[in-house]
């Protein structure tokens, strides 16, 4: 199952807040104060390299569609790349989420492995794929890619390689309905993102390979520049991912990357189900990224006093 290609209606009715988001964003930012002030929010250890590692299950998991109306589920996780902790931290609960067309950044690392396999670089026509499927989201490029790699077996085999346990589904030409988690989005940033982790280990991801991914997430259309680019100044790069579920009507939306707030850099994931517009779920979504980059910030105000 494909995405839709373009923002609907303006640019206002996309960044409209409406009360379905604020009650959603409000909860979570409530959660995330009293967490801070019982001192419980810690380090995920399950994302805190980009590696091989155990998870715990993810329990009582309940599929986009069979959310009740206006009630939006939403779950984030943050790392900051500039000294501190260096650690992860989760908001909310690690539940698994369609991935829609933030799935395409897996896919590119996918062929850019295979390419790095089979000792190649990525060639014409494969270039000329990648960088629509990721700047403008384009389906039909995602689709030939989708192939390419070997659908979901073929990401199942990379991702295993880049450290997501929890990345799966896909079956068929449906990509857009692998299921995964804030934290295993984390893990697949950090294999983009963060030098310190690959510099730890032989990185499966190399240097050129990651520099492209990189370059393409900074370049997205400028109508695809929602999401965790609202937390940002200048710099930032990332991959939005929308889609409706025929059953329920409901909107799935999400958004990773990369963001720089204040001249500190963030890893930023924040995936979503269950609102009733898409314009319900880019607000949400925002908002939440905003709280949860902000949250993480405190966090590491409070380390050093």
């Amino acid at each position: 199952m494909s995405c839709p290609r373009s923002l609907p209606r303006s640019k206002t009715s996309v960044r409209r807040r409406d009360s379905r988001a604020d009650a959603c964003a409000g909860v979570l930012l409530a959660s995330l104060t009293t967490l801070f002030g019982l001192g419980a929010l810690h380090p995920a250890s399950a994302v805190a390299a980009p590696a091989l590692s155990a998870q715990p299950p993810v329990t009582a998991v309940v599929p986009a569609a069979a959310q009740p109306q206006g009630r939006a589920r939403v779950t984030a996780a943050v790392l900051s790349l500039d000294g501190g902790s260096r650690a992860p931290l989760l908001y909310g609960q690690d539940a698994l989420y369609d991935t829609a067309s933030i799935v395409k950044v897996d896919i590119l690392a996918a062929l850019l492995l295979q390419a790095q396999d089979a000792g190649r670089p990525l060639t014409t026509r494969e270039r000329a794929l990648a960088g629509p499927m990721i700047r403008t989201s384009d389906n039909a490029a995602a689709n030939a890619l989708w192939r390419e790699i070997g659908q979901a077996a073929g990401l199942e085999a990379a991702n295993k390689r880049l450290g997501l346990t929890s990345t799966k589904g896909g079956h068929g030409t449906k990509w857009g309905l692998m299921r995964t988690t804030a934290s295993d989005q984390l893990r697949l940033l950090r294999s983009v993102f963060d030098r310190e982790a690959t510099s730890k280990t032989v990185p499966a991801l190399d240097k050129g390979s990651r520099t492209y991914v990189q370059t393409l997430m900074s370049r997205v259309s400028r109508d695809q520049a929602w999401g965790v680019s609202t937390v940002s100044g200048a710099g930032y790069a990332l991959k939005n991912g929308w889609l409706q579920r025929t059953a329920s009507g409901l909107w799935d939306v999400n958004s990773v990357g990369r963001v720089t707030v204040d001249g500190h850099r963030y890893l930023v994931t924040v995936l979503s189900d269950g609102s009733a517009s898409m314009s319900d779920g880019i607000s949400l979504v925002e908002r939440t990224a905003r709280q949860a980059v902000t949250a993480a910030a405190s966090a590491a105000v409070q380390r050093k006093t």
